[in-house]
């Protein structure tokens, strides 16, 4: 966060103070949504969620050293008051952008974004100051809270753009128009919000390149027919990635471990380097791609890239987590979120990392699936099947059923099971687990699976 008064944080968002003794007190931290998270110095920033109304907190942010609150009303504590909390931090984000001079990239898809994200920060953060969004802060809140955290050092901010529906992108993008626009693919995470269909997607996530300028680039995903679509809405420069061999940065000789990570030979315009990812599941070479194009679109070479890439961790929770027990159990936490694509590159790489030993699946629903929902559940339900998974523990009634029904019928050998909820997952998959296991969990944050992973990952 660059440094301003209160006056003239005031001034840039329309705010009228409350409760301020000195309108020259300066914010000098970043902004934060969760009284828990300010830092001595930054800005609180009062939301009213469906559960929790930031109101409340506001006292116990500003005794955390918040130096005023950003809210809707007085909160008795000092306070910028304005007509919409979220407005105005994309309004003091967008002013903060225009005093410094990052070069902006935006991260957008189906899925993806967050590890395509964590794996090219970590390739930049080698070459430059760079500023990535937390976990998968990637929306109206998330985005301006992203900017505020970036200053005058900062080189490369790099922005995840999530879009639940049509023109949303197109106002991310009016908050920090990126010069580097990064597109990984199109699935049918959103699928009902943004109108049915893939098409409907396609159209939403092409907001992120129609806002690149001439001079910028926009990096499609060549091995998808609806992102390389997007090529005619754009101005700028157009870079491929992907396995396609028209692709300018591509994978060659993709080949996998026994711990089911990928290795590669990268090829970009400046030469090639052999990459060994850290990451589990064969879809992260496409990850990885997009991250080596964003990078080449910079102008870093090949061997740069690469050691980026070699040297990336896992940094984000719940993507495809792995826990090692004691008793040899390994616990795949992959339930941070859930949409077939996503659900079907989680059981592949499951399975890879299994190897000979059992695997068990304990999946939810996938949420925002439309009239198709059904079908889609029972089609991830006959992938378990054929992928010969021993067990699945399907959770919740309605369209977890289908899956489990699909599973069922497809008489592969593997053993369904149906529970209502978290606790009765919890409470089977402990007494199913056998030591050596390989366990799956995966579904929409909105089941709390993930309370599920962590109970077996201690168990």
């Amino acid at each position: 966060m660059i440094p301003m008064t209160l006056e003239e944080i005031a001034r840039v968002v329309g705010a009228s103070l409350h409760d301020v003794r000195d309108a020259r007190a300066l914010v000098t931290a970043p902004a934060a949504v969760d009284s828990r998270e300010v830092v001595p110095g930054g800005l609180f920033a009062a939301t009213a969620g469906a559960r929790v109304d930031g109101h409340d907190y506001a006292a116990a942010a500003v005794a955390g050293g918040a130096v005023a609150v950003l809210a809707a009303r007085p909160v008795g504590v000092p306070a910028l008051v304005v007509g919409d909390v979220q407005i105005a931090l994309g309004l003091l984000a967008r002013h903060v952008l225009g005093h410094i001079s990052p070069v902006v990239i935006g991260v957008t898809g189906s899925v993806g974004k967050t590890t395509t994200k964590d794996l090219l920060a970590q390739v930049l953060e080698r070459q430059a100051a760079t500023i990535a969004t937390d976990r998968s802060f990637n929306n109206e809140l998330g985005l301006p809270l992203t900017v505020l955290r970036a200053d005058a050092a900062t080189r490369y901010l790099v922005l995840e753009m999530g879009a639940g529906r049509k023109g949303d992108l197109r106002y991310l993008t009016g908050l920090a128009p990126p010069q580097v626009g990064l597109v990984l693919n199109v699935g049918t995470a959103h699928v009902e919000r943004m109108g049915g269909g893939l098409a409907d997607v396609a159209e939403a996530k092409g907001e992120l390149v129609e806002a690149v300028a001439a001079d910028g680039f926009a990096l499609l995903n060549a091995d998808d027919p609806y992102v390389m679509g997007m090529a005619g809405r754009t101005r700028a420069r157009i870079l491929l990635y992907g396995r396609s061999g028209k692709a300018a940065v591509r994978a060659e000789d993709v080949r996998m471990d026994g711990r089911a990570r990928a290795a590669f030979e990268l090829v970009t315009p400046s030469g090639r380097a052999p990459v060994e990812l850290d990451l589990i599941g064969e879809h992260q070479v496409s990850n990885a791609l997009a991250a080596a194009a964003v990078a080449t679109a910079l102008g870093l070479g090949v061997a740069e890239i690469a050691d980026g890439l070699n040297a990336a961790r896992r940094r984000s929770t719940g993507r495809l987590e792995i826990v090692e027990r004691s008793d040899g159990i390994t616990i795949v936490n992959d339930a941070y979120n859930a949409n077939p694509e996503s659900m079907r590159a989680g059981l592949r790489a499951a399975k890879a990392l299994a190897g000979a030993r059992r695997t068990v699946a304990v999946l939810g629903a996938m949420g925002q699936q439309a009239e198709a929902s059904r079908a889609r559940h029972a089609e991830i339900g006959r992938l378990v099947a054929d992928l010969r998974f021993d067990v699945l523990i399907a959770v919740g009634a309605g369209d977890p059923l289908a899956m489990a029904q699909a599973a069922q019928s497809s008489d592969q050998g593997v053993a369904v099971h149906t529970v209502e909820d978290v606790t009765g997952a919890i409470r089977l998959a402990t007494a199913l687990l056998e030591p050596g296991d390989v366990v799956l969990v995966k579904a929409s944050s909105e089941i709390g699976l993930s309370a599920c992973a962590r109970a077996l990952a201690g168990a």
